[in-house]
């Protein structure tokens, strides 16, 4: 690796628990030399009683001590370790977090949910055809889905940032959503279409939902989205025996052929769902949920082409440690380079 600096960040979201460490490449790219992911559901039951449960935060506290032992005894120019949607709306979140300083040794921030959407903004800024008019970006997430519409005259070379002109977060991912109509083991079609309703009312409050109308009367525009539902989508559309990631980032499908996918899920039987290889017994009971959100946000934005990014929250944290620290061009000074002070969360005092 020479004297390339390492960069670590890590999100706990309301159903998984991911790590990346990457060096720094050519601008805006960066190499992973380790990571981790591990589905927790730590926000299984939130929505019904508003807490955490005792065995979704063991779950949870499970997965960062295996992340806090690659963190270890590595250096790193940058760390950056952030809780979402189940620690933010949960009435023990902050209670949590003190258990997993206090048991794995690592200091999370919660984050909120602006600043989620323009994370997934620039895990993703890479994967927007710069020859558009604009996108909607999409992140369904498990306790809270976050959107962003990007009009592309408006964006920097390499920062998508300016180009965001509007954002919404909607109070519903694929956990609570499933959870909320039955558990999503057995969903009928009235079932199906309930959910997309409800999604379809919320983007409807949605103010800047139609800040790209004019791209999208010239069909000018795509969809991104960064999701275990577009995914496994794609993984289902390219009939893969096994989920490969290398396969699945970056490619484009057309939306007529993933409403066509997703009539077929509804079709299946939960064993159905769970024999696919690309959906498997973690993903059976919520795949659903997030495909009523993805029609939701088809039928408000109906466009032509769909593009599957398996990458979010994490890149984005990679990406603007090393925009911060110009790391692209060169590596930081010796000093800056340091163990990763866990009990901090930070080294050097980054957040």
């Amino acid at each position: 690796m020479g004297n390339l600096p390492a960069y670590a960040a890590l999100d706990l979201g309301t159903n998984n628990c991911r790590l990346l460490v990457a060096v720094p490449q050519q601008p805006g790219r960066f190499r992973v030399i380790d990571a981790f992911s591990r589905i927790v559901r730590l926000g299984e039951g939130l929505g019904a009683s508003g807490r955490l449960s005792e065995g979704a935060m063991d779950r949870a506290v499970g997965a960062l001590k295996a992340c806090a032992a690659k963190l270890e005894n590595r250096e790193v120019a940058g760390v950056r370790l952030i809780a979402t949607e189940a620690c933010r709306r949960a009435e023990n979140g902050e209670e949590f977090l003190a258990r997993v300083e206090q048991e794995a040794g690592l200091k999370l921030e919660i984050i909120d949910r602006e600043t989620e959407a323009r994370l997934a903004v620039a895990g993703c800024s890479s994967l927007v055809d710069r020859k558009s008019k604009g996108a909607v970006l999409f992140d369904i997430g498990g306790g809270s889905s976050e959107l962003a519409l990007l009009d592309l005259s408006k964006r920097n070379r390499h920062d998508l940032g300016p180009a965001m002109v509007a954002w919404t977060s909607l109070p519903m991912g694929v956990v609570t959503l499933s959870e909320k109509h039955g558990g999503g083991k057995l969903v009928t079609r009235p079932v199906f279409d309930a959910m997309v309703d409800e999604v379809a009312e919320h983007l409807q409050n949605f103010e800047g939902r139609d800040a790209l109308a004019e791209a999208l009367a010239e069909d000018d525009i795509h969809l991104l989205g960064t999701s275990g539902t577009v995914t496994t989508l794609a993984g289902i559309h390219l009939k893969l025996p096994r989920y490969e990631r290398r396969l699945v980032d970056g490619i484009w499908m057309d939306s007529r052929k993933v409403e066509q996918m997703v009539q077929g899920l509804v079709d299946m039987s939960f064993e159905q769902r769970v024999q696919n290889p690309c959906i498997g017994k973690d993903r059976a009971d919520l795949v659903l949920a997030g495909c009523a959100i993805l029609v939701a946000i088809q039928q408000l934005w109906p466009c032509t082409r769909l593009r599957v990014a398996d990458r979010g929250l994490r890149e984005g944290l990679l990406t603007q440690m090393m925009n911060a620290d110009d790391a692209w061009q060169r590596g930081p000074r010796p000093q800056q380079t340091r163990r990763a002070d866990k009990s901090s969360g930070k080294p050097g005092g980054r957040r």
